[in-house]
């Protein structure tokens, strides 16, 4: 997966001086809020629900070779085919042999972030095949040779008067700011592109072994339209999202929607199982699904990073960080940002590319506390921390002068005596560019007296008000 070339704390420093972008995304995240409070508001067994999503989450994966065999196996009964991807290479080559055996020349696509890991779009254009994403959202953001800068709302960082600028500008309309007429120009246009389709290709939100279907989720359509309309469907899926059976797939959907969508339960909820059969007068007459690695085995095989495996991509953890709130998706410079991006990234790109994201996190814990399959997100950040060699130095520093009570007392002592009021830390060239960075946003404390020896009277002072009340 290719990221970009500069690092977060670049893109991220711009993106904070981009005043409309920082208001549309605020407000973007405290409509999110409000839709997923009410929606989990009637749903009384949340944490049970929780606790029974993760569990399904950790069999399945604690059964991943089988599950897949089974899957591969109910696939093929079904009528459709199975192909096995080991990286990004292998699964575009598999999609573009598909096309040109079957003389294709336009591609209809559901919104998948699988394919934009994998760079689809550009493998099939280079080909010479006509492209269309159909997730409005999606459709935007290729409008405007733009990455998604959201999982379940692409184009989250672009508002309606820009949308207005875009399409007027790219489709020859009428300019018009009125966020209905903008939805009804992109259906004109996505409309004949669906019927004259030659392939439509999505992702998966999940695979159910048992039966060889595949789940998708949405709320505009648009993806039926692309599984059915053109003669053949291409579904493009990482290993992770296989799960045993339908009663496990119904625990997933029960979260899936309110934590993404703040729904009940999304607008079309598909479940596909094979190519049109003898009789049925709509669907693909192939289906092909690819089962993509890309380095799933390799975070798999890590004990203490394998519950990022685990994530639904519903995208919660996005909108309710407050480092995504300030920077957007963009800041992150991979197909994956927020928290599960942040964990994600590092992990599929090649080593050194991304390792400043484990660090775009204040630690505050709000995805751990919000994500629909607890994934424990801050520890995944500092494992990857932990691995990260250029942020071991200060980190081991403090961890044994912390574990060493009488060293750490001598320090702080002779940094009241030599820099009371931390001016002269704050140039200090020893602290590195980033920690001075840090410490130049920041009032730091005046150091008058140890907390070790103010706290007896902080204790009295504590008991005094606990007397009294």
């Amino acid at each position: 997966m290719e990221t970009k070339n500069s690092d977060f704390r670049t893109r991220s420093a711009k993106a904070c001086l981009d005043v409309h972008l920082g208001q549309t995304l605020k407000k973007a995240a405290c409509v999110h809020k409000a839709k997923t409070d009410k929606a989990f508001l009637k749903f009384e067994r949340v944490e049970e629900f929780r606790a029974l999503a993760h569990e399904v989450k950790e069999r399945s994966l604690s059964k991943l070779p089988e599950l897949l065999t089974r899957l591969e196996a109910s696939v093929r009964k079904a009528g459709g085919v199975v192909h096995w991807a080991r990286d990004a290479s292998e699964a575009n080559a598999i999609v573009l042999g598909i096309a040109a055996k079957n003389h294709v020349r336009s591609v209809v696509k559901g919104k998948s972030m699988v394919t934009e890991e994998i760079g689809l779009n550009k493998a099939l254009l280079d080909t010479g095949c006509e492209v269309l994403e159909t997730d409005l959202g999606q459709y935007i953001v290729q409008l405007a040779n733009e990455p998604p800068s959201h999982i379940t709302a692409p184009a989250v960082h672009k508002t309606r008067f820009q949308v207005a600028d875009l399409f007027a500008e790219k489709l020859n309309v009428p300019r018009t700011e009125d966020i209905g007429e903008l939805t009804l120009t992109a259906r004109a246009a996505l409309r004949q592109k669906f019927l004259c389709a030659d392939m439509g290709v999505t992702g998966a939100n999940m695979a159910v072994a048992e039966t060889g279907s595949i789940v998708l989720v949405e709320n505009e359509g648009n993806i039926r339209l692309t599984v059915t309309a053109p003669r053949i469907h291409v579904a493009v899926m990482g290993i992770e999202k296989v799960v045993e059976n339908l009663d496990d797939a119904a625990v997933i959907l029960s979260l899936l929607a309110r934590t993404a969508t703040g729904q009940t339960l999304s607008s079309y909820t598909s479940v596909i199982t094979g190519p049109r059969r003898d009789g049925e007068l709509d669907g693909p007459y192939e289906f092909h699904l690819i089962l993509l690695d890309n380095g799933r085995s390799a975070i798999f095989s890590e004990p203490a990073l394998r519950e990022i495996l685990y994530c639904l991509r519903c995208g919660h953890c996005l909108s309710v960080c407050p480092v995504y709130e300030k920077v957007g998706g963009h800041s992150y410079g991979g197909v994956y940002p927020g928290p599960m991006g942040s964990v994600l990234t590092p992990l599929l790109a090649p080593v050194g590319e991304a390792d400043d994201l484990p660090f775009a996190c204040t630690g505050c814990g709000a995805c751990a506390e919000e994500c629909p399959v607890q994934i424990n997100i801050p520890k995944l950040l500092l494992a990857l921390r932990a691995k990260n060699p250029k942020g071991k130095k200060g980190s081991q520093t403090f961890a044994w002068l912390a574990g060493h009570p009488g060293a750490f007392r001598a320090a702080a002592s002779a940094l009241r005596g030599l820099d009371p009021k931390l001016e002269k830390t704050r140039r200090a060239p020893i602290l590195g560019r980033p920690l001075r960075a840090w410490a130049k946003n920041r009032s730091l404390p005046r150091l008058k007296k140890p907390f070790s020896k103010r706290w007896p009277n902080l204790e009295k002072e504590l008991g005094k008000l606990r007397d009294k009340t």
